[in-house]
């Protein structure tokens, strides 16, 4: 275990009804006896007066003890559930630090020691990041596969699978005369990296990482089409400013929301036309840009002056076609497959936001618990594995370059979870052909 002994407050900021206090390390008995009289029983939440060591009353409150290995840190670890005032939290850590070999803990360092115990893997811990920071309901639901490790347990199949064509690989050059090792190795390793290929092929073709960060949609149209009428009815408040004036929205304006679990962001842009100002050109090149960078192109058509198309440069993006204001033109009708809706009236809204999130899942992982790329760091490391594995199939490469290319797309797989360990190939090799009995 680590030296230092670490204490933090672990819940909110700010005065609550009750705070959480950490510790982890060495001294965590150590504190515990100070500060509580002794320790309680392990796992068990037991009513303790809390207090410095010459016991002088701070507060009541429930104390748990957790003795190694059995706790998150893997080290032993205790918390005091103490009332939740400012002055209680600092009381009680200012007591803790007074102790020898008590420090107070750096950002994120109770998970670093988790993760250097092997109480889990780098997937949990970004894992376990992405869960603190979810704001929707697929959200959680997605960091909270990733925390209890469900991606990794695929990660590890793969692993395990690319470690036995290491092992084959390896003793086909290493053992080539002994006759059990080498009949038909190449093929059983050919066939295992053949899996492979098409497993992480499919996994790339996932979208975990939009379901992190959110789906970008972008309202763009012509000139007082209602863009940011419609903005503001979408979001239930007033976020832009409407006008009859034609070119009013100069700038980009974003909206987070929350459709159906499914994190949005909406972006309101100006209108494009033939620019009247070069304020008003560097405004219509942001919209383009924003627009060109969308997850969804909202286009809004002006049921009163209709233009359907949108420019060339947008002409290829993923859209919906919104007709609006039809309030004032209800005979007016779209093309296709056109949601009709009044900014002003709210109707044909609702139909419009079933219609955003159904697209906006389509845009995201199959399932929020199936995500197996949450990151942009998951997928350069799966391209660079497959990448690794597609070069193996190469008939002309020479034995040394294929074994080379499977540890190059383990090591690969290994930055994924954090598990690098070459002594595995060996174990594989000794365990499946018994070679030296």
């Amino acid at each position: 275990m680590t030296p230092d002994t670490i204490v933090a407050h672990a819940s909110g900021v700010g005065a609550a009804a009750v705070a959480v206090i950490r510790v982890s390390g060495l001294q965590a008995s150590v504190i515990l006896e100070a500060l509580c009289g002794g320790l309680p029983g392990p796992r068990v939440a037991t009513l303790r007066a809390v207090g410095p060591p010459h016991w002088t009353l701070i507060d009541r409150g429930l104390v748990l003890w957790f003795p190694a290995p059995a706790s998150f840190t893997g080290e032993d670890m205790a918390e005091l559930q103490v009332h939740g005032s400012r002055a209680v939290v600092s009381e009680v850590i200012e007591a803790a630090l007074s102790l020898e070999g008590v420090r107070l803990a750096e950002p994120g360092e109770f998970v670093r020691r988790a993760l250097a115990n092997a109480k889990i893997d780098l997937r949990q811990v970004e894992g376990l990041a992405d869960l603190v920071n979810a704001e929707t309901k697929l959200q959680r639901e997605q960091a909270l596969a990733q925390a209890e490790g469900i991606p990794s347990a695929r990660y590890e199949a793969w692993r395990q699978s690319l470690l036995k064509a290491q092992g084959l690989v390896e003793a086909e050059l290493d053992f080539a005369d002994e006759a059990a090792v080498g009949a038909g190795i190449a093929e059983q390793a050919t066939a295992i990296v053949a899996a492979l290929i098409a497993e992480l092929g499919q996994a790339l073709q996932g979208r975990g990482e939009r379901l992190r960060s959110g789906v970008r949609i972008v309202i763009a149209g012509p000139p007082n089409a209602g863009k940011s009428s419609l903005m503001n009815a979408l979001a239930r408040r007033d976020v832009a400013i409407v006008s009859h004036e034609a070119g009013t929205t100069r700038d980009v304006i974003e909206v987070h929301l929350d459709l159906g679990g499914l994190p949005v962001t909406l972006i309101d842009t100006a209108g494009l036309r033939e620019a009247a100002s070069s304020i008003e050109a560097e405004g219509i090149a942001r919209a383009l840009s924003r627009a060109e960078d969308a997850d969804l192109l909202l286009w809004i058509v002006d049921a009163t002056s209709p233009v359907w198309q949108p420019p060339e440069a947008l002409a290829a993006k993923q859209r919906i076609v919104v007709l609006n204001k039809i309030d004032l033109a209800p005979d007016g009708k779209g093309e296709g497959d056109v949601i009709a809706v009044s900014a002003k009236t709210g109707q044909g809204l609702e139909q419009l936001l079933a219609r955003l999130q159904q697209e906006g899942s389509s845009a995201t992982e199959e399932g929020a618990g199936g995500a197996l790329m949450t990151r942009a760091r998951h997928r350069v490391e799966l391209e660079g594995a497959r990448h690794a594995l597609v070069r193996f199939r190469d008939d002309q490469a020479a034995p040394e370059l294929k074994a080379e290319e499977l540890r190059v797309a383990a090591r690969h797989l290994g930055r994924l979870t954090g598990r690098i360990d070459v002594e595995d190939v060996l174990g594989e090799i000794f365990s499946e052909f018994c070679i030296g009995k």
